[in-house]
């Protein structure tokens, strides 16, 4: 089972090859669904990007999801020639132009959520182009598993000779259209989603205006276009037995923090899955951990037949934990595994729990403890104060260091 990680940044590039995953998924440029929202590669980062995936054994893969228009296309072969000179695995697309173009050049494809693939005839017409297809966020495990036998049985192969391989969501943020096929943004703000410009709007309360009588009245629940967030950790088996083999965990705009947490419970899950240590105490540690993370609460999707209906509460993050800014790494001195810490806002207290993120460091947490400040071991630092500790992996300066306070009211 495949663990597909989102990366956004170089923090959570590295925080999801150190978590486990055994693919990344990237995007450079404006031709990406995360164009606006995520802090995008550049093109000359490619390589350097594919280079570190080749070593660490994690498969690199390319967003170039967007609406492709005419005036787009020397862009996107330029891109995508790119990404193959670069030693990029595949790039993942729901334009036919892209789709053609990789295959000309000899690059893999799959095919993103955004072609709303619902049923084997359809998989069976893209497999001329795709090795891997992401199946629509609106289906059941019962149409999955369908799905899944029907490739076997028709003897589906994509155009690298292998069976084509089923790719499911199986975590992060929903989008109330179908497979993130969505014009709001487009219609308030003149900026596309479907050209990676989303400013979601959807996650924002409404009011319902009587035009006869002027009369306002807010909407019972105030977020009725903002869904939860998907999770799939509980009944990840039953996902599994569907014959899907890649798992793609949503998050290109979130947080280091998000993508270690996320990655390392769905490597565990699935590893569970296959060698029968899957159970309920287990499924309990998962859950508390992926609470403790950026979310907006959580449900089922689609896949137990559920309708839509599972609105979130209120706008934003309802994590139990939150990451607070305090400082940053000045130095490491790696015979001692001590670093040394500049206090920038707030403190440090003996016994916290703290942060630490880089682009090499991805996402590290410990609790603070031994504290030093002017060579003399104290309980606390503040603001202004340089202090030492010890932590259990080499640090970079410049990494930045959060404060997590747990269980708090959002």
């Amino acid at each position: 089972i495949e663990i597909m990680s989102p990366a956004g940044s170089e923090e959570s590039l590295s925080a999801a090859i150190r978590a486990g995953a055994d693919a990344v998924y990237f995007g450079v440029g404006r031709l990406n669904m995360r164009a606006h929202a995520a802090n995008c590669f550049r093109v000359e980062d490619m390589q350097r990007i594919a280079g570190l995936c080749s070593r660490c054994g994690v498969k690199p893969y390319l967003t170039v999801n967007t609406v492709i228009f005419d005036g787009d296309m020397d862009e996107m072969q330029a891109v995508i020639l790119a990404a193959r000179d670069a030693g990029v695995q595949a790039i993942i697309a729901s334009d036919v132009a892209a789709m053609v173009f990789a295959r000309q050049i000899g690059m893999e494809v799959h095919l993103s959520v955004q072609m709303s693939v619902t049923n084997v005839a359809a998989l069976q017409f893209f497999a001329q182009f795709a090795d891997v297809v992401v199946l629509a966020r609106e289906l059941t495990l019962d149409q999955v598993k369908n799905i899944c036998d029907m490739i076997l049985e028709r003897d589906i192969r994509g155009p690298g000779g292998e069976l084509v391989r089923v790719e499911l969501f199986c975590h992060g943020a929903l989008c109330m259209s179908v497979s993130g096929k969505c014009w709001l943004s487009l219609h308030s703000f003149n900026a596309s989603a479907n050209r990676g410009e989303c400013f979601q709007p959807c996650r924002r309360s409404y009011a319902v205006k009587d035009k006869d009588s002027g009369e306002e009245l807010d909407v019972e629940n105030g977020f009725i276009m903002s869904p939860k967030d998907l999770k799939t950790v509980h009944f990840l088996d039953r996902v599994i037995a569907s014959g899907v083999s890649v798992l793609k965990i949503e998050g290109r705009a979130r947080g280091a923090d998000y993508v270690k947490t996320v990655t390392e419970c769905y490597r565990q899950a699935a590893d569970a899955c296959i060698d029968g240590s899957f159970g309920i105490e287990r499924v309990e540690e998962w859950n508390s951990r992926l609470e403790s993370v950026f979310n907006r609460g959580f449900w089922n999707g689609y896949y137990l037949g559920q309708r839509l209906g599972e609105w979130t509460g209120k706008y934003g993050n309802s994590a139990s934990s939150r990451k607070v800014y305090i400082g940053r790494i000045v130095k490491y001195f790696p015979r001692a595994g001590v670093a040394e810490f500049v206090i920038e806002t707030g403190e440090l207290k003996s016994g916290d729990q703290v942060l630490i993120t880089g682009p090499t460091t991805g996402a590290l947490e410990f609790t603070a403890s031994g504290i030093r400040v002017d060579d003399l071991t104290v309980d606390k630092a503040v603001k202004g104060n340089r202090f030492s500790m010890l932590t259990p992996e080499k640090v970079r300066p410049s990494d930045r260091l959060f404060r997590l306070m747990h269980n708090v009211e959002q």
